[in-house]
């Protein structure tokens, strides 16, 4: 057998397909940074080291988990919505009513709570497919009042004012007990919340993910250029409903109860503010938000619970007044502004960073 001569495969190597610089800006961006792996070893450290936080910390998952969702559809699609409640709650009654009439195994009732929420998702898609922002905040927040309503008039169903009560989950796995301490609860809260994290990474970091950001900054040139804009949209809402719903059902489920409370108004307004804190469009916002937020929510609470929404106003004034950016290197605060600017509140694509 003889081998290739050197002009040959000089030939061979000059005839192959290279790749284009669409796919190896791809490629750069889903690459994983440190700062992403340190914090997929940090979650699961996090129920080692902190047993006696276990149940804040399993808020802290359900909270970045519902943010992430929002994430996707505000910060990625720029799908500003009001009424992102609607997919939690519904989420979470249908994860509390399928443990109490049919079954009250954990995992097949999130599936089936995902499922609901994405059905959900895919029927109210074609309200947000036309108008403006302000069209689908108002529409995006009646979806949400019109559950809270039926949920309210369906005594029968769902408890009324009084909540879905009795909810008992069977061990997880068949094995592992839900106890008083949410040891159990914040290790199933956190293994969803790092499943569905790495889906939405895999994502936002594809084509369709980087069409979503296309539509995002000017959709009527990506509409020029053939991109399908409805079915982009619909697909990431419901995409979202989905995630959202998971969020719902890990609430019920951890917490044995399912009430008006998740359909409410103030749900919606606080997994925003949770992206104020945390940023837009680098996925990981919802995440670093929620812990923030629910810190500060948990420690200004202990110390003043009577006005502990003045002290979070206030600190959310000065985020937005300095910057994220500055608010972490307080070396930079007394700068000129021209020298170091505020960065704004949603990160570059690709770039987001801590």
């Amino acid at each position: 057998m003889t081998s290739a001569s050197p002009a040959a495969a000089a030939s061979a190597s000059a005839n192959a397909p290279s790749a284009s610089p669409a796919a190896l800006a791809l490629a750069r961006a889903a690459h994983w940074r440190w700062w992403e792996l340190a914090l997929f070893a940090a979650l699961p450290l996090s129920w080692l080291l902190l047993p006696s936080q276990s149940l804040l910390l399993n808020e802290i998952a359900i909270v970045a988990l519902f943010a992430v969702s929002l994430d996707l559809v505000l910060g990625y699609a720029g799908i500003v919505s009001l009424g992102h409640a609607a997919f939690f709650g519904f989420g979470a009654y249908s994860a509390a009513l399928f443990a109490k009439d049919v079954m009250p195994d954990p995992l097949v009732g999130l599936a089936v709570a995902v499922a609901a929420s994405a059905l959900l998702g895919l029927a109210t898609s074609v309200l947000i497919l036309r108008g403006s922002d302000l069209t689908r905040l108002m529409v995006t927040l009646g979806v949400a009042s019109i559950l809270y309503e039926l949920a309210n008039k369906l005594e029968d169903l769902t408890g009324g004012a009084d909540g879905l009560q009795g909810v008992v989950m069977a061990p997880l796995l068949g094995r592992f007990e839900f106890d008083i301490a949410g040891r159990t609860a914040y290790a199933y809260a956190l293994s969803v919340l790092v499943v569905c994290v790495l889906i939405a990474r895999r994502i936002v970091h594809s084509p369709f993910g980087i069409s979503l950001q296309a539509l995002r900054d000017n959709r009527l040139r990506a509409t020029s250029i053939g991109l399908s804009v409805h079915a982009r949209l619909v697909a990431v809402y419901t995409i979202a409903a989905a995630i959202a719903g998971a969020a719902g059902a890990l609430l019920a489920q951890t917490t044995g109860f399912a009430s008006l409370d998740v359909f409410d108004f103030h749900r919606s307004a606080e997994v925003l503010l949770v992206l104020v804190i945390g940023g837009t469009g680098y996925l990981y916002g919802g995440i670093f938000g929620a812990i923030v937020f629910k810190l500060l929510h948990d420690l200004i609470s202990a110390w003043t619970p009577q006005y502990w929404n003045f002290w979070l106003g206030l600190f959310l004034v000065v985020l937005v007044l300095v910057g994220r950016e500055r608010l972490i290197r307080p070396h930079t605060w007394w700068r000129r502004a021209s020298n170091n600017p505020a960065v704004p509140l949603a990160a570059p694509s690709g770039e987001g960073r801590p």
